[in-house]
């Protein structure tokens, strides 16, 4: 049986000094290189992956609408990581709040217009 062990994410940015500054300051995501390719950096913090590549013809994230959401990370400490994103002065679209699927979740757009949410278990907060 084929089981999936792990998610990485492929977003496509219109500056990548910017996003990379709000990855590493405001989410607290280590920033890298990936490989030798300057156009792409790397955002990693745990399990979550994402691979930013500097496109800056490509549509802007924030002219996507619905399609500008990419990912929805589970997280432990919610309470805690939502405090510190909005006090870093992140764009907080969806305030953190307990869902009836289960989930207590909030959402961010982040600097190049991606939007992102965030959960966790309700009661596990």
């Amino acid at each position: 049986m084929t089981r999936f062990t792990t998610a990485r994410f492929v977003i496509a940015v219109p500056d990548l000094r910017t996003s990379a500054a709000f990855y590493g300051d405001v989410l607290g995501f280590t920033v890298s290189p990936l490989g030798d390719d300057d156009g792409w950096l790397v955002f990693e913090r745990g399990a979550c992956v994402i691979m930013a590549g500097e496109c800056r013809d490509a549509i802007p994230p924030r002219e996507l609408g619905d399609h500008s959401y990419f990912a929805y990370v589970t997280v432990d400490g919610i309470d805690a990581f939502y405090r510190a994103v909005e006090a870093k002065g992140a764009e907080v679209i969806k305030a953190l709040r307990d869902e009836p699927w289960g989930m207590r979740e909030f959402g961010v757009r982040t600097a190049d217009g991606h939007r992102v949410m965030f959960g966790a278990a309700s009661g596990a907060a």
